[in-house]
C-alpha cells in the first residue's frame, strides 16, 4: 500500500508546448482578437476581458438532445447582456471514417459561429464527450474510435453517471488515453477545425476534450501520465496550425476529487474547469455554501497552478431545485472573487436546466434574471467593480493612473430595462442599445467613480 501511495503522489516533471508567434489578420467589427497575459483572458489593448453565456448543443449527435440555435436565441443572449456562447461539437461528425473529415459538418459550425457572431458574442469551440460515443448512446468518438465485443448493459440513460459502469464505455475511454493512436486523430480533427478558424477573431478558442475523467484509470496519476501530457501535445500541434486562438483545458471530472495539475508552459492557456458541487456531484446542496465556495477556491489554485487564466467553461443546478437560487448567487459571487467568467448549462433544454425550451415555445425568466447581471466586460488596468446585492446598480471605480482604453459594461436590457448611467468625473457615457453595453471613456490620469444603474 505504501509503494502505491508513493506512486500515486510522485511528482512528475512540468511540461511545455511550443506555439509559434501569432499572424493575426485585422479583427472583424466589435470582435477584438483574444489573448492570456497576467492570468486574465485580455484583448490588443490590453484590457482585461469577462467572458459570459450559455452552452448550446445544437451541433450534437442526435443521441443527444439537440435544439437549434437561432436568430431569437442569440438575439435574447445579446440583449440580456451576455457576450458568448460555448458550442460543443462532435468529433463522430467530424471524422466520421478514419481520417477524412465531413466538410459539411464544418459547414454547419461555421454557420453557427457567423449567427453568434453578427450579435457581438464570441465562441468557443467544444469537443464534446459523454458516454464516450454515440455508439453507446452518449457524444463524441466515432463508431471506429470503440472496442468492439465488450458488453455494454444499459442501467440508465444517456446522459447519466450510470453509464460510468458500462464495460464497453470504460474499455474504449481507457483506450484513448493508454495509446496514441486515436489521440493522434482526434487532434488531427483540432487541426482540421482550428485550419478553418485560424482567422476567424470571433472564436474565442478551442476547449480540447470535453470534461476528462480518470475512471477507470486512477485518480491523480491519470492526470499526470494521461491528461496533461495530451494537452501538452495538442496545445502543440493544433497551435502549429493555428497560433492565434486560446486553449480551454478542462479540469479532471471525477466528481470533486481535486485535478493533479502538471505545469504546462504554453501561450494563451485558459483553465476551464466545470462546476456542479451539489448539483449533480453529491452531497447535495442544502442551502450551506462552505462546499460550494472551497471547491471554487480549489479550482482558482488549480488554475494558477498550469499557470492560466480561470475560465468556467459548465455549472448548472435544476432552476426547480428549492436552494437554486442561493446555489447561484452564490457560485456567481465566488466567480467574481476570482474575476473567472462562465457558461451556464445550457440555453435550450426543456428540464429545468434551460432557459429556452428546447422546441423554443417558452423562456424561463425567473433563471434568466438570476443569471443576467450588468458586469465590465472590457476593462483597462486599474478598473474594478461592484455590484449591489439586488444586481441592478453596478459601480464602477477607475484609478487615476488607469490604463487606455475605453470601458465597457454589459448590461441586461431585456431584463433591467435602459439603464442609467452617472460618471462623477464627468467623463462620457453611451449606451448601446444594439450590442446592449455602456461605453465609458475616462480620459487618462483622472480618478473617477461611474454608477449604471436600473
Amino acid at each position: 500500500m505504501g509503494a502505491f501511495g508513493a506512486w500515486l503522489f510522485a511528482p512528475v516533471p512540468g511540461l511545455s508546448a511550443a506555439v509559434p508567434a501569432s499572424d493575426r489578420g485585422d479583427a472583424l467589427p466589435g470582435l477584438p482578437w483574444l489573448s492570456t497575459s497576467g492570468g486574465r483572458i485580455t484583448d490588443a489593448a490590453g484590457r482585461a476581458v469577462l467572458l459570459r453565456g450559455f452552452n448550446d448543443d445544437a451541433l450534437l449527435e442526435p443521441t443527444m438532445h439537440p435544439a437549434p440555435l437561432d436568430t431569437t436565441d442569440v438575439t435574447l443572449m445579446q440583449a440580456s447582456g451576455f457576450d458568448l456562447v460555448r458550442l460543443p461539437i462532435a468529433w463522430s461528425l467530424l471524422e466520421p471514417q478514419r481520417g477524412r473529415f465531413d466538410w459539411s459538418y464544418l459547414e454547419l459550425i461555421a454557420q453557427a459561429v457567423d449567427l453568434v457572431n453578427a450579435h457581438g458574442m464570441y465562441v468557443v469551440l467544444d469537443m464534446h464527450s459523454l458516454g464516450w460515443s454515440p455508439v453507446y448512446g452518449g457524444s463524441g468518438a466515432p463508431a471506429w474510435a470503440t472496442v468492439g465485443g465488450v458488453p455494454d448493459p444499459v442501467w440508465g440513460p444517456m446522459p447519466s453517471l450510470q453509464r460510468l459502469i458500462s464495460p464497453a464505455i470504460n474499455v474504449s475511454t481507457a483506450y484513448f488515453w493508454l495509446t496514441s493512436g486515436w489521440q493522434d486523430e482526434l487532434i488531427a480533427t483540432w487541426r482540421f477545425v482550428a485550419q478553418r478558424f485560424r482567422e476567424d477573431s470571433g472564436v474565442a478558442g478551442y476547449d480540447l476534450f470535453n470534461e476528462p475523467h480518470s475512471f477507470p484509470l486512477p485518480p491523480l496519476r491519470f492526470d499526470k501520465d494521461q491528461l496533461f501530457p495530451f494537452y501538452a501535445r495538442a496545445v502543440a500541434r493544433v497551435g502549429a496550425a493555428d497560433p492565434n486562438h486560446l486553449f480551454f483545458l478542462d479540469n479532471d471530472m471525477a466528481g470533486d476529487l481535486p485535478t493533479s495539475v502538471v505545469p504546462l508552459q504554453a501561450r494563451n492557456l485558459v483553465y476551464a474547469p466545470h462546476m456542479y458541487t451539489g448539483a449533480l456531484i453529491p452531497p447535495d446542496f442544502d442551502g450551506d455554501t462552505h462546499n460550494l465556495d472551497a471547491h471554487v477556491e480549489e479550482l482558482a489554485r488549480e488554475g494558477a497552478s498550469v499557470p492560466a487564466a480561470l475560465w468556467f467553461g459548465e455549472f448548472s443546478i435544476n432552476i426547480d431545485h428549492r436552494f437554486a437560487a442561493q446555489w447561484i448567487n452564490a457560485i456567481l459571487a465566488d466567480f467574481d472573487a476570482h474575476g473567472a467568467g462562465w457558461a451556464w448549462w445550457q440555453w435550450r433544454e426543456t428540464s429545468g436546466w434551460g432557459v429556452r425550451s428546447a422546441d423554443g415555445r417558452s423562456l424561463d425568466m425567473a433563471l434568466l434574471r438570476l443569471l443576467a447581471r450588468p458586469y465590465v466586460a472590457f476593462a483597462p488596468a486599474g478598473v474594478s467593480a461592484q455590484l449591489d446585492a439586488p444586481h441592478t446598480s453596478l459601480t464602477v471605480q477607475v484609478a487615476a493612473r488607469h490604463g487606455a482604453g475605453a470601458i465597457e459594461v454589459t448590461w441586461p436590457g431585456y431584463v433591467l430595462g435602459e439603464p442609467h448611467a452617472r460618471a462623477g468625473c464627468g467623463a462620457p457615457v453611451a449606451w448601446d442599445a444594439a450590442a446592449a453595453r455602456v461605453v465609458i471613456d475616462v480620459p487618462a490620469s483622472t480618478a473617477c467613480v461611474v454608477t449604471v444603474s436600473a
